[in-house]
């Protein structure tokens, strides 16, 4: 499917790392470096402004492998971009580490995956239909 882009950073446009990778990693276009302290976080910038087809968003996840060596993820994950938005995409980036954590222009810093959803409409109920799992809340199918 395509998404209408304008780059207005240096970097280049965001890439797929593999032929069947789902998340095209999107880079940070920060002007000077983005220090971020243990529990700190920061909106990191990408220079990058998307016209989404209707009936699509487009999610904002963290890199596994930045959340893993270093402890950085992405604070609202998945972040939303809807449809009609068209400022600049952004990324609330989070440090759950114990050290500091400098984002540097052009790093690779989280991914973006095109997703179709639907829209619901709400049919108001005095029941609902019984099932198996009932009332039953966090944690209540067992950790098998």
């Amino acid at each position: 499917m395509k998404v209408k882009v304008i780059n207005r950073s240096s970097n280049p446009l965001p890439e797929y790392a593999t032929d069947l990778a789902a998340g095209l990693d999107v880079r940070a276009n920060n002007s000077e470096p983005i220090v971020l302290k243990p529990l700190g976080r920061a909106i990191v910038p990408t220079g990058l402004f998307l016209e989404i087809p209707a009936g699509c968003e487009v999610q904002v996840r963290p890199r596994s492998g930045l959340a893993a060596k270093k402890g950085v993820t992405v604070l609202n994950a998945p972040g939303t971009i809807d449809a009609d938005y068209r400022g600049e995409v952004c990324v609330i980036l989070v440090n759950l580490s114990a050290d500091d954590f400098v984002v540097e222009r052009g790093e690779r810093i989280a991914q973006l995956v095109l997703a179709r959803h639907e829209r619901l409409e709400w049919e108001v109920a005095d029941t609902l239909a019984s099932s198996v799992r009932g009332e039953g809340g966090f944690g209540s199918t067992g950790t098998k």
